[in-house]
């Protein structure tokens, strides 16, 4: 066998300083005679447990950030503090991605060097913090966003192909510092489990292709059309959400259907809001303090009209597209107020695209008053009525009865023996799989998902069939002429076969080079 690989004395002497945290030469450490023991092999486990650990958090992290505004208007609603979350959420991941990765290449340096694994008490402690805040991150997201857990297994239909390639290549670099070990150990036990395990793991690897499924494996030919796009609350990434303004730019989006949200005033009048208080997205707070808490419907439209809907946008700057506004845009954002319903159909109507809302709160006492006062205004309004999307479940027949051309929209999936079949539904991103969309999508069911912000989400529900999604990001989607990435089954299968030859190969030329 092999003396194994030495590496030059000043650079052993940097990579125990760094690892070891002690400034000890090789030569010293021979003299000492100090050898990688069990307990230091064990640490180098968990070293490598915290490394997997965190970089599946990492993933995570970039998946949820399709669905991070919800997490921010939340915190808003709860602490009534705005701030951009999602760049904390990042800047601790990359840091603790980071540090751990760090420390994994420094210990397989060291082994590939000879020298041994002595983690100093620091990288222990710290390494175990890592693992905590982890696992707090993640039960976190299980108490109380646990829908995320559905996004990424509907990241992994987009991710699926590259992640296996990537891990492949991983573990094909492991077989270096692993060949190393095992020629250096003479513990025969330890050398057998180490080889059982890698190789039960590659071949694992080698056979998961077998298990992924992405509706983005196809022909070209067989690609769907490109979802019709639907402006989430108009385009709130370029003008302050349910105003004009933010329904004009959704209109240079291309998008179809402005979607917004309907409250109605003290005195009958409707108008858009999302949010049961005005605190968010207007001055109110300046305007009435006193009342600032109290819910939208508790104001009439003259004290309505005299707040600011528009100057939040610059000061919070809820995306960072607030940040690059023209000197124009920003001028007209600040001139922007509360619109009533009738001019937003009257906008929608100018611009011949549909609007469709929900009618809010829904357990309000006199919500009926609230469908009579909408119904109202629509049939005032002179929109053609197939361009009206109603989806308030409440009181639905009322409005069948008295607009029966309106284009009813269900929050809901179809129910077995249905009595009146469903010809639009409207449901979170997270509910509906791949087949069920082309199931609707066979059955002439329209299918709006939402809320799909990012191209790879948008990529996957395109290459399933989906209709349209609502999204807060049309200027981007608009963009997009084809899926980020699709491949015909063959294609996938020959690079299937290319990368697990090429990975077996390289790692019998590790074991036989390092024997």
């Amino acid at each position: 066998m092999a003396d194994p690989p030495v590496c030059c004395r000043p650079c052993a002497t940097c990579l125990l300083c760094l690892y070891s945290c002690q400034w000890i030469t090789a030569k010293k450490e021979k003299r000492r005679g100090l050898k990688t023991t069990k307990c230091d092999c064990s640490w180098f486990l968990f070293l490598f447990c915290v490394f997997v650990f965190t970089l599946v958090w990492l993933y995570f992290a970039i998946i949820i950030l399709n669905d991070f505004h919800n997490f921010n208007e939340f915190i808003f609603k709860q602490r009534k503090l705005w701030l951009d979350w999602s760049l904390v959420l990042l800047i601790a991941t990359a840091t603790l991605i980071t540090y751990s990765t760090v420390l994994l290449v420094l210990a397989l340096c060291l082994q590939l060097c000879g020298q041994p694994l002595k983690l100093h008490w620091l990288h222990k402690t710290l390494l175990i913090l890592t693992a905590l805040v982890v696992a707090a991150a993640f039960t976190g997201l299980g108490i109380k966003w646990a829908e995320e857990w559905r996004s990424a297994r509907i990241s992994l239909q987009a991710t699926g192909p590259f992640l296996h390639i990537g891990i492949v290549g991983g573990m094909t670099l492991l077989a270096w510092p692993l060949a190393s070990f095992i020629y250096r150990t003479c513990n025969t036990g330890l050398k057998v489990f180490l080889l059982l395990v890698y190789c039960t793991a590659m071949i694992m690897l080698y056979l998961a292709p077998l298990g992924i499924t992405s509706p983005c494996i196809m022909e070209e030919n067989q690609l769907p059309p490109k979802p019709a796009l639907v402006g989430h609350r108009g385009a709130p990434m370029l003008a302050p959400e349910n105003t004009l303004m933010s329904l004009h730019k959704a209109v240079d989006c291309d998008v179809q259907v402005f979607e917004t949200d309907v409250m109605v005033s003290a005195d009958g009048v409707p108008f858009l809001m999302h949010d049961e208080e005005l605190t968010r997205t207007t001055n109110v707070q300046a305007v009435f303090p006193e009342r600032a808490a109290l819910n939208s419907t508790a104001f009439n439209w003259t004290d309505l009209q005299q707040l600011d809907a528009g100057s939040w946008f610059l000061e919070r700057r809820p995306f960072p597209t607030a940040q690059s506004l023209s000197a124009g845009d920003r001028y007209q954002v600040t001139k922007q107020r509360i619109p009533s319903l009738e001019e937003a159909l009257e906008a929608a109507k100018q611009s011949n695209i549909s609007i469709m809302f929900d009618l809010r709160p829904e357990n309000h006492s006199d919500y009926q008053s609230f469908v009579n006062a909408t119904l109202e205004v629509i049939l005032r309004s002179g929109i053609p009525l197939q361009q009206v999307l109603w989806l308030p479940d409440r009181f639905r027949e009322q409005v069948k009865q008295q607009a029966p051309s309106v284009q009813q929209v269900y929050g809901r999936k179809r129910l077995q023996n249905e009595k009146e079949p469903l010809l639009h539904v409207n449901l979170p991103y997270q509910d509906m799989s791949s087949e069920e969309i082309r199931q609707y999508r066979q059955d002439n069911i329209s299918v709006n998902l939402y809320v799909v912000n990012q191209p790879w989400l948008f990529s996957v529900l395109w290459c399933s069939g989906v209709s349209s999604v609502t999204t807060n990001a049309c200027q981007v989607l608009k963009e997009m002429k084809h899926p980020i990435w699709l491949l015909p089954s063959s294609t996938y299968l020959m690079i299937w076969i290319v990368v697990d030859c090429t990975s077996l190969l390289a790692i019998l030329w590790a074991f036989l080079l390092l024997k």
